[in-house]
Formats: C-alpha cells, sequence, structure tokens
C-alpha cells in the first residue's frame, strides 16, 4: 500500500476516475518473479494476446495473470521482462523492416534506448485497481490530454519540478507505460504505438498514462487538491 494515507484500492481507483472523469478503470499490473508468488485466486488467461490488448482487457474489468506464453508480441513480452529480447527485436532488424526508421542503425539505436525489465519474470498479473487482489507494481491509465494534463498536475503538485515524457512510438503499453515506471519509479506518459492502437484499439484520442505504484496515494491525494 502506498504511503500516503488512502482506504484501499477501491477507493484510490475510484478518486482517480471520479476526478479524471474516466470512462475505464486504471489497470493494476504486478510483476512477478516465482511461480509462488502468482496473486491466489487468479487464473491464467485463456488466449494469446499482446500485452497492449491485456491492458485494455483489464481496463475493462477483466483480472487474469500471463506468462510469456500467452504474449503474443514478443518484442512487448522482452520489455516487460517475461523473455530476453528475440534477435531481430534486439538489433532493430524488426522496426527497420515495417519501415519504422530509416536505418538499421537508427532502429537499434531505438532500441537499445528503450526501458526493460531484469531478471526474468515468472507472470504478469492484471485487473482493474478497485479489484486488484495485489499490491500493483505498476498502475496503466488509458486517459484523453486533458485527464493526463491532470494526472500531470498531481504528480508536480507536493514537489514540483517537471514530468518528462520519454517515448518513441514503439513498444509504447510495454516498455513506456509498464518498464519504464517500473525501472526508473517515476511516471511517464506514451502517445501509444502502431500496435497498441491496431491491436488494443487505443484511441486515436488516447494516451497513455504509466504511473509508479508505490506512490499512488499520493497522486490521488494531488489530485482531491487540486
Amino acid at each position: 500500500m502506498s504511503s500516503c494515507d488512502v482506504n484501499g484500492y477501491e477507493e484510490i481507483s475510484n478518486r482517480i476516475k471520479d476526478k479524471l472523469g474516466l470512462t475505464k478503470s486504471p489497470v493494476a499490473i504486478k510483476l512477478v518473479l516465482r511461480e509462488e508468488d502468482i496473486p491466489e485466486g487468479i487464473s491464467k488467461i485463456d488466449e494469446s494476446i499482446r500485452h497492449c490488448e491485456m491492458v485494455q482487457k483489464a481496463a475493462q474489468g477483466a483480472t487474469f495473470y500471463a506468462t510469456v506464453a500467452e504474449e503474443k508480441c514478443k518484442g512487448g513480452a522482452s520489455a516487460i521482462g517475461l523473455m530476453e529480447p528475440p534477435e531481430m527485436v534486439k538489433t532493430g532488424e524488426t522496426y527497420y523492416k515495417l519501415k519504422r526508421f530509416s536505418s538499421l542503425g537508427a532502429a537499434k539505436r531505438t532500441v537499445d534506448s528503450i526501458p526493460k525489465i531484469e531478471p526474468i519474470m515468472k507472470a504478469i498479473a492484471y485487473a482493474p485497481l478497485e479489484t486488484a487482489p495485489f499490491d500493483p507494481d505498476v498502475i496503466v491509465i488509458i486517459a484523453n490530454p486533458k485527464q493526463a494534463m491532470q494526472l500531470s498536475q498531481a504528480l508536480v503538485y507536493t514537489l514540483g519540478g517537471r514530468v518528462e515524457a520519454d517515448f518513441s512510438g514503439i513498444q509504447s503499453i510495454c516498455a513506456d507505460a509498464v518498464a519504464g515506471p517500473y525501472t526508473r519509479k517515476t511516471a511517464n506518459i506514451t502517445l501509444g504505438c502502431s500496435g497498441s492502437r491496431k491491436y488494443a484499439k487505443i484511441n486515436p484520442d488516447e494516451v497513455i498514462v504509466g504511473l509508479n505504484g508505490e506512490n499512488i496515494g499520493c497522486v490521488v491525494n494531488a489530485l482531491d487538491a487540486l
């Protein structure tokens, strides 16, 4: 639970949704290092889809966990710590062949700068924040630009400073919204990627915010104060 006093994740989620006017739930994500640490009572997802699609399912009410076998996008799976990057992803060749870059070197430099989670995790658990049966490592919010602005204001409310958005238009909901906040312990805002907009149906007017689960109570209290 956050060090800022709140009365559980149901209250946190409801306050976020009410304050921002969200139509989807914030998504609680937990990285599970060992099989015995998979939260009790959660079933494994029964289909193979992409991490971004899993986030969308959880935002709409589903609770489940996934291993690397269920993660259809292996680039995304490697970003969130479920596997080593496939060789073609690691070298940048995948994105160069997709014509995302003018050269293999540009693709490789971008891939090298994308945040990745280490060590290899056993599973990833997903749930709507209000019913999450675990303490989330990261909370992902699908928002419109105004809602992301309000979250940015809450992030700097107490200590000031700047919110630095770090993204490159690839591996968005996996690397930008989960791996970045998890490894750096700071929030990140990302504009999505071609995959998440195509497969997870992220709308043209939506952006993605990844928050550190450890201080979510502070963020909620700041939202209320604004």
